[in-house]
């Protein structure tokens, strides 16, 4: 007698090119330095003669040249009126070559924040958001129940039929009836329109942390995630400072932090009006910040700002906007990326205010929780 059973060997890593080594660290750096090209290969170079990356047969000139060549960067010439003539002499003018990065590298870097976050997550093809609800839906859910009346043919087991009929009838007297039937069972599914706000003001590069590129990776996985696996939600982003603007998910990459105090309210104002024209039932915002709201735009186009503390006027202003977010049916969820006792008190108000949720949280585990809010959020608000 004979066991079958499972046979392990040693793991071995992928053999990795020269190209590939020095690749997945130029993705991290081109993120950090917010797409400049110029300052992510000098910290590569510095890299490189601290931990000894690359030898004599594959240099750092060759990887760029390599780069070139995939199309992960483009090389532009303009006029350099600092440079030297064809005599050498100063002042005339030459070409000065500028690189950057390319769209196909762009997409390359979203499809990584999207790896390093979303790791474990296994794509489908295109997909919404299910109710939890069964009934007359779309998406098969796996689970078998008995025929009602208005299900549809399509949805009707006949493997699992044929064999209640068999047991019901017999094989001698064959027939199958309307008790025999057997459907199996579907959800339905919905569309959501999502708002990530950002906050871009100095306090997130403060203290010597940087808190800035973690959230840009959470926007970009969640853009990717969004555009590969629910093709049908919307995903807009937009940062707030001393304004709010809405933001590409190609400026991504090269989003920085700015001289900013903190405007939530003219973020939340950017994104209710963005979200009054989408058509989709589920709405909701994702707030990503580390500080208090410390600015008010005033109808005059002055600012009123406050960054000593919880100013009165600016916090009553925020609970207004958070409830009337609420009116409207826009959950808002805050990622709060700091963990002062005064700062989490305003927040567990705010979202009192709106009904919505809170995750205080430093910035390790941010994107997790994020895809696991977004994934818990898929429902459809059936009456």
């Amino acid at each position: 007698m004979t066991r079958q059973g499972f046979r392990f060997t040693p793991y071995e890593a992928p053999e990795q090119t020269p190209f590939e080594k020095l690749f997945d660290i130029f993705q991290e750096l081109i993120t950090h330095t917010s797409g400049d090209f110029d300052e992510a290969i000098d910290w590569l170079r510095e890299l490189d003669k601290e931990y000894e990356l690359t030898t004599d047969a594959y240099t750092i000139d060759d990887f760029i040249e390599e780069l070139k060549e995939k199309g992960f960067i483009q090389e532009e010439f303009e006029d350099d009126p600092d440079g030297a003539g064809e005599d050498g002499e100063e002042g005339d003018e030459t070409k000065k070559g500028v690189i950057s990065i390319t769209a196909k590298m762009e997409r390359i870097i979203r499809q990584h924040a999207l790896d390093q976050i979303f790791g474990k997550l296994k794509r489908s093809g295109a997909g919404n958001h299910k109710t939890g609800k069964s009934g007359q839906g779309d998406e098969h859910t796996g689970d078998m129940r008995e025929y009602r009346y208005g299900d549809g043919l399509e949805n009707i087991s006949m493997t699992e039929s044929l064999k209640n009929a068999q047991i019901n009838h017999g094989i001698g007297s064959f027939h199958l009836d309307e008790n025999d039937l057997v459907v199996e069972d579907t959800q339905h599914k919905a569309q959501m329109s999502t708002i990530l706000m950002i906050d871009i003001s100095h306090s997130m590069i403060l203290y010597g942390e940087d808190r800035i590129t973690p959230a840009k990776k959470v926007a970009m996985a969640l853009a990717e995630l969004i555009t590969t696996r629910y093709p049908k939600d919307t995903l807009d982003i937009l940062v707030f400072g001393n304004d709010a603007w809405p933001i590409s998910i190609k400026e991504l990459p090269y989003l920085k932090v700015g001289p900013y105090h903190t405007n939530t309210v003219a973020g939340l104002q950017l994104a209710m009006d963005m979200l009054r024209r989408k058509r989709n039932t589920n709405k909701q915002i994702f707030m990503i910040t580390d500080g208090k709201p410390s600015c008010l735009r005033l109808p005059d186009g002055t600012y009123y700002k406050n960054s000593v503390g919880l100013d009165d006027y600016i916090v009553e202003k925020c609970y207004n906007m958070a409830r009337q977010a609420r009116k409207l049916h826009i959950p808002i969820t805050t990622f709060m990326i700091a963990q002062d006792p005064y700062l989490m008190k305003f927040i567990r108000e705010f979202t009192e205010a709106n009904k919505g949720k809170a995750f205080f949280t430093g910035l390790k585990g941010l994107g997790e929780m994020i895809f696991e809010d977004y994934e818990s959020n898929r429902r459809k608000r059936l009456k």
